[in-house]
This record gives C-alpha cells, sequence and structure tokens, in this order.
C-alpha cells in the first residue's frame, strides 16, 4: 500500500506576522514529499512514525467531533498494520514535515472531506483550515493550519487575515531569472515550540507588539503586494527591510552562527535573508536579485533555489 504524495511548503511571508493577522503567502515547494505507506519490513524510521502514528490517533479520538469526523476504526487497523509515513520532508526545517502528514491522514480517513476539485470557498478553505490546525496542534501545540492546507491543496495561498484566505496565482517561474528565492542549510534541527513561546514572551512587551504592527507587519504585508503584483523593485525594497526588521528583533530564532551572514547581505545587497517557518535551525529563506552573486556569496553554504523569477 502506498498512498498519494503530499508535498512540502513554504511561507515566503507571514512567519510569526500571521499569528497577529499580518498578510502571508504559502506556496507549495515539490521538492519534498511523503506518502502513507505500509511495508513488510519496516526501517527503523518507519517503525518510530508508526510509534509517531499511534499517539495521533489517540488524540484524534479526542478531538472535537463537530469540526471533523474520521474512520477512526479504520485508520487503527492499519496502523495495527504498521502503516507510517514515508516522507522525504525533512522534521525542524521549517517546510512544514507535520502539515504533509495531517493532509495525508484527513485525505485518506476524514468523512465527508473537501476535495480539491470541488468549488473551494473561502468557508470551506475556512473550514479545512480550523480542521488542520486542530489536528495538527498535536504537533506543535499552537499551530495555524495553513501548512497542512498548503499540502493538501498544492496550491499557493494568501493569507490576508487570519479569517480572510483565498487561493491564489503567483508570478510564474522564469528559469533564466536572476531574481531568485532559495534555502540555505543552517545544518540544525529547529523546533517551533520553543520559538513560539519566545514570541508569545515578547508579545507581552508594548515595545515589541508596536514594533510587530509598524514595521513587521507593515513590510510584510508590501512583500506580499508586491510579489503578486510582480513589482520586483518595491519587493527587494521591503524584504531587505523585513530582513533588517527580524535581525534586530528576532535574534533568538535567528542561529547564533547566521548573524553574521545575515548582517553581511543587508550590507552587500547581494542577497537578504528572512525566517523560514519559525526559526531556531533549519532551513533560512534567501531573496536575490542576482542568484549568481548570491550563491558566489554564500558559496561555504548549502543553497537550494526554490523559485526563479
Amino acid at each position: 500500500m502506498k498512498g498519494p504524495l503530499f508535498y512540502s511548503k513554504i511561507l515566503l511571508f507571514g512567519e510569526y506576522g500571521i499569528i497577529k493577522d499580518s498578510k502571508g503567502l504559502s506556496i507549495p515547494y515539490n521538492f519534498y514529499n511523503g506518502a502513507l505507506k505500509v511495508d513488510e519490513h519496516p526501517s527503523e524510521i518507519a517503525v518510530k512514525s508508526n510509534e509517531s502514528l499511534k499517539r495521533f490517533v489517540s488524540y484524534l479520538e479526542s478531538m472535537d467531533s463537530g469540526l471533523v469526523q474520521f474512520d477512526i476504526e479504520q485508520l487503527k487497523q492499519d496502523v495495527t498494520k504498521g502503516m507510517y509515513f514515508d516522507s522525504s520532508i525533512p522534521q525542524g526545517y521549517g517546510v512544514g514535515s507535520s502539515g504533509a502528514l495531517v493532509a495525508a491522514i484527513y485525505d485518506k480517513y476524514a468523512q465527508n472531506k473537501i476535495t480539491v476539485l470541488e468549488n473551494l470557498t473561502r468557508e470551506k478553505l475556512l473550514t479545512l483550515k480550523a480542521i488542520f490546525s486542530a489536528m495538527e496542534s498535536f504537533f506543535h501545540g499552537k499551530s495555524s493550519g495553513l501548512d497542512p492546507l498548503n499540502s493538501y491543496l498544492s496550491i499557493p495561498i494568501l493569507i490576508n487575515s487570519q479569517d480572510n484566505i483565498e487561493a491564489t496565482g503567483i508570478p510564474s517561474q522564469k528559469s533564466e531569472g536572476k531574481n531568485a528565492v532559495f534555502l540555505l542549510d543552517s545544518g540544525i534541527i529547529g523546533e517551533t515550540a520553543p520559538m513560539v513561546s519566545i514570541f508569545m514572551e515578547n508579545m507581552k512587551q508594548e515595545g515589541f507588539r508596536n514594533m510587530l504592527k509598524d514595521q513587521f507587519i507593515k513590510h510584510t504585508d508590501a512583500c506580499v503586494d508586491d510579489f503578486l503584483n510582480g513589482d520586483i523593485k518595491s519587493l527587494f525594497k521591503n524584504t531587505k527591510r523585513l530582513s533588517k526588521v527580524v535581525l534586530n528583533h528576532f535574534k533568538p530564532m535567528i542561529p547564533q552562527e547566521f548573524h553574521e551572514l545575515w548582517e553581511k547581505g543587508i550590507k552587500t545587497n547581494d542577497y537578504y535573508l528572512k525566517l523560514c517557518g519559525s526559526g531556531g535551525g533549519g532551513y533560512i529563506l534567501g531573496f536575490t536579485e542576482d542568484i549568481d552573486k548570491a550563491k558566489q556569496a554564500l558559496k561555504d553554504y548549502k543553497l537550494e533555489v526554490v523559485y526563479n523569477f
């Protein structure tokens, strides 16, 4: 048995901000994927994944059935047979490993599920987001539900605010385009929960809240608008501003050894770095107006181009 593939995602803009109603833009990233599977001779990783699924099933049983109902009996049978999530999506890297698993479970076991093929009204998208938020909370303590939503639908999603989301189109890729979005591997596994609690702690300070509203959210919203409208010049201006704000106010979320590299990008304009997901490790997201320059400047690091435009 092998189920359909569910892809990783990248939140281009909106990390942390979407908790406080900034805009956000999330795109599927097909380089990584995962599927539910049963093997006759499971590997050690498969056994570990199966153990985690057992705990997840108990959690789903206790979830509000008014929100969603699962075929729990079938799910339990499959998990007893050794079902696991076979995934190439790195965990703790900010590209949605738990999101893809949540999407796969919903797809296979939810009853009366909303499918990709129907007319996706805002109500349906919000219902899916609420279901996925409740499901994914098992992994993170608090989840917006956007990662599984992106993985499940496999289309770019524009977040206007917490209760206003829509499927969107993004500027088409140009393979020869010099402008690029890339991932930089920090080589460190990040954990979402501790990063989110640092953020929530900071939110208790008025100064931090004001900075979030007047700078972070303002620049994030501008970046989303620029990207969708294809205003490249303005996009890089705002990405640079955003990169600066993150360096000044989100230092704990940036691994220590990347502080200097982050600043160097802002000074030279060769690239601008930003958080990918909650930070603390995993991938760092980069934007550049000249991918060759960025590759040269970052030649000592593992760099993966996600999007040329």
